[in-house]
Parts: structure tokens; C-alpha cells; sequence
């Protein structure tokens, strides 16, 4: 599919959005529509795209990066501008142009690899991805003649009262041979409600000028459905993630509640996972085999190892690895990583650090900035003291040391192996291996003190 080729117009604001980011970037599975759009397309065949920009082009153009060309539209004067704006770029392409809208994340490749085979076998100059919509209002009508062949696509505001009860809508979705496409676009005018150059006049000027137009009507029509407001954007936020945790469960995973989990469109989890409810995983994120994750989990940009347990917890721009057990209540902050068996308990908090296998973080604790060993033990209420006022500093705990409960380890301090620290204790200086290390104040109990003072 070398002679194909995607345009993708994504210039509009989406006023309806009531937002200061350009309407393609809002993000439907974790991932801008436009994205969606772009890698629908890839997928579908399409060895390029060429994206049209306008209201905050450089938003847009950040966001995508290298994934698209570009080429933008000054002025928002319709969608048969917006295609023009292309032609520099396109003036000594001979193949097909895709032209797809920016604000439809749910389309999905096989549905485009479908259009572009029926424009191709047809022999088509045109070809129009149209559905039946239960409720066309708002839409283009795709006007047929008697023996079925398309005539036309009639926008809502110019359309007859017949015109409004035609129930197959145009979805903005074509394919175009790319020189009869810019040779029509060259002859329409703006001369309708709107003041606009519409693309879909460029149907009626093939027709009128005897090149065969077709139409592919789609069955699932909710892959077609633009975004246009907020109502709209929770909508196929929903029918998105429905779709996402199907694909998961037929690989294997189990989903305990549908509607109470979130997992965005790049997550990937392993079989005979258990994904337990009021759980969301988010970009970047990868889940082994044989997991129990949640309930109440919050995942972002985390590799999960196979066989961990976690729950009641906040996790993000980190790494576990395998048979690891966290939570509950638990957050585990960028730049850590919990090797294999360790085990942190509740109200924990760890930050840049890495804890060697099978250390245990039982519970109320803060380890930050910490290169941990294998086998340690930390009491409750242990703190890593690591912020000066200035800079931070790491501390060192190495394998098979124990430290006690209730414990201060001011850094930059080492505790070597098989260490001791006794509970209650202040270490501000190193503690060799196999010593035991007390920081506290000798305990004074005075007679009689209550009846003297009470």
C-alpha cells in the first residue's frame, strides 16, 4: 500500500470543547485523538500523514513530533480549504489520499484497510466511508440515485426537508485518487450557508463530470463518531477503555468489574493476571503474568514483574519486579525498583531508590534515596533522612542488615552488612558490618517525681 497516503484535518478549535487545547489533543485511552487518528492510519496502510494545523498549530506539532507532516491552515474556511493546504506537498503524488478527520479516535485500521480495497477493486476516483446513524441529525446526507449510485453528500444546514429523512450519513472519512481530488477542489465555491469550501462538494463535481464515485457503509458506526464537546469526549472515553478491557480479556486477563476499571490504550498485561476493581493503569505501563492488581490501584509508566501482588496503591515512573507484594496504602515514587520478594507493607512511602531482593518495608516508613541490599529488614516507623536544605543525600543499607523500629538514618550514612541499629536510634554515622548501632539518649527515670510534682 506504497500509493497511500493520509491527510488528517485537525486545524479546528472545537469551541464546543470550552477549552484552551486545541480539540485533537484532548486525550481519549490516555493518548490525543490526533494520535489515534495517525497510528490508525500507519496501521491501515498508509505510508505517510500529512496533518492540517491551525488553531494552536504548535501545540499540535509538539505534541505529535516526527510522527506526521505538517501544513498549516491560516484560516479556518472550510474542509475543502483545508485539504488545499496540502497540495504543495502532494502536487506529484498519483496515488490515493486518505482523508480522515483528527477528532475520531475510535476508528480502527481494519475499517480504513477495508475503504482503501473497495476504492481500489472499484475503480472509484472517489470513495466515501458512510453509515447508518439511528440518529443523523447534524450530519451530511449521502443522496443516492434510484439505481443506488452516490449523487451528492448534502450538509444538515443546506438540505431539504426530504434531504434531512436520509438516514445514511457522511462520517468525513474518503479516499481520493490524488489528482482528480485537487483538480475538483480547484473548481468549488463557498456559495452555501456557511460561507465555506466544502469537501464534500469535490462528490458532486466527479459525479457531474462522469468519474464514478462509491461508498462503503460501515456497520459499527460508533467508530466514525467525531468529538465535539465534553459530553462527547466521556463518551468515547468510555466505549474506548469497554473496548481496550475486552482485547485484555480475551488474551487471558481477568477484568473483576468492567465499569470500575481505567486502563489507558498502550497498557499491556500478561495472562492470568487479576485486574481487581477501582484500578487505573495508565501510559506506559506493562503487567507480567499471574499479577493481582488492586483494588484502588493507581499505575502510571510502571514495569510490573509476573506473580506481584498490589493493592491500595499509587505507583508511578517505577519499576517491580517479579513476585513482589505491595500495599496497602502504599506510594512508590519515581526511579525505584523493588527487586525480586520484596515485600512493601502498609503506609510506605519509597522515592529513588533500589531495594534488593527479598527486603522487607513492613510498614510506616519513608525510604528515599537509598541503594538498599538483599534480606533487610526495616522497622516500623524507620525514616530516611535524606534532604538537608539544600541538596540530597543517599544512604547505603546493605545486605542482611537489620534496623530497628522507630529508627532515623540521617544521610549521607552507610549501615553495613549484617549490621544492628537498635530501635529509637539517630545514626548519623556509619555502622560496620556486623555491629549494632545506637543513637539515643541514656534513659534517666526519676523516684518519686508524680507525688513531688502532680
Amino acid at each position: 500500500m506504497a500509493e497511500l497516503k493520509a491527510v488528517i484535518l485537525a486545524a479546528g478549535k472545537g469551541t464546543r470543547m470550552k477549552s484552551s487545547l486545541p480539540k485533537v489533543l484532548h486525550d481519549v485511552g490516555g493518548k490525543p485523538m490526533v494520535t489515534h487518528v495517525i497510528e490508525t492510519a500507519r496501521q491501515a496502510g498508509a505510508a505517510g500523514s500529512i496533518v492540517v494545523v491551525g488553531f494552536g498549530a504548535e501545540l499540535v506539532m509538539d505534541k505529535i513530533g516526527d510522527a506526521a507532516e505538517y501544513t498549516i491552515q491560516h484560516q479556518q474556511l472550510g474542509t475543502g480549504h483545508a485539504v488545499v493546504q496540502t497540495y504543495d506537498k502532494l502536487k506529484d503524488f498519483s496515488g490515493t489520499v486518505m482523508v480522515l478527520c483528527g477528532d475520531t479516535p475510535l476508528l480502527q485500521a481494519d475499517t480504513l484497510s477495508e475503504l482503501y480495497k473497495q476504492h481500489i477493486s472499484s475503480g472509484a476516483k472517489a470513495t466515501i466511508l458512510s453509515a447508518k446513524m439511528p440518529d443523523p441529525f447534524g450530519y451530511g446526507r449521502i443522496i443516492r440515485s434510484s439505481d443506488g449510485q452516490v449523487q451528492k453528500i448534502v450538509e444538515q444546514k443546506d438540505a431539504s426537508e426530504q434531504e434531512k429523512l436520509v438516514d445514511e450519513v457522511n462520517t468525513g472519512i474518503y479516499c481520493f485518487e490524488a489528482p482528480e481530488l485537487f483538480a475538483a477542489l480547484n473548481s468549488i465555491d463557498c456559495n452555501n450557508v456557511q460561507g465555506e469550501y466544502y469537501l464534500t462538494d469535490v462528490i458532486a463535481k466527479l459525479v457531474s463530470g462522469g468519474q464514478k464515485v462509491s461508498a462503503l457503509v460501515i456497520h459499527d458506526y460508533q467508530q466514525t463518531l467525531g468529538i465535539n464537546s465534553r459530553i462527547q469526549l466521556a463518551e468515547a472515553e468510555k466505549i474506548y477503555r469497554r473496548r481496550k478491557l475486552e482485547q485484555l480479556m480475551d488474551s487471558g486477563v481477568t477484568i473483576m468489574d468492567i465499569d470500575s476499571t481505567f486502563i489507558d490504550a498502550d497498557v499491556t498485561i500478561g495472562s492470568d493476571t487479576i485486574i481487581y476493581p477501582f484500578t487505573w493503569l495508565e501510559k506506559g505501563t506493562v503487567i507480567g503474568s499471574g499479577c493481582r492488581i488492586g483494588p484502588q490501584c493507581r499505575i502510571q509508566n510502571t514495569q510490573i514483574g509476573d506473580y506481584c501482588t498490589i493493592h491500595f496503591t499509587y505507583a508511578h515512573d517505577c519499576r517491580i519486579e517479579n513476585e513482589v507484594t505491595v500495599g496497602p496504602y502504599v506510594h512508590i515514587r519515581p526511579d525505584t525498583v523493588l527487586a525480586k520478594g520484596v515485600k512493601v507493607g502498609n503506609f510506605v512511602e519509597v522515592k529513588n531508590s533500589l531495594i534488593g531482593e527479598y527486603s522487607k518495608l513492613p510498614h510506616l516508613s519513608y525510604i528515599g534515596d537509598t541503594d538498599m541490599g538483599a534480606h533487610v529488614n526495616i522497622g516500623c516507623g524507620t525514616i530516611t533522612v535524606n534532604y538537608d536544605g539544600k541538596k540530597k543525600h543517599r544512604t547505603t543499607i546493605q545486605d542482611h542488615a537489620f534496623v530497628g523500629c522507630n529508627t532515623n538514618l540521617v544521610a549521607p550514612v552507610s549501615v553495613g552488612q549484617q549490621a544492628y541499629v537498635a530501635a529509637g536510634s539517630t545514626i548519623t554515622k556509619d555502622v560496620p558490618a556486623e555491629a549494632l548501632g545506637v543513637g539515643r539518649a541514656r534513659q534517666k527515670n526519676i523516684d518519686g517525681w508524680v507525688t513531688k510534682h502532680i
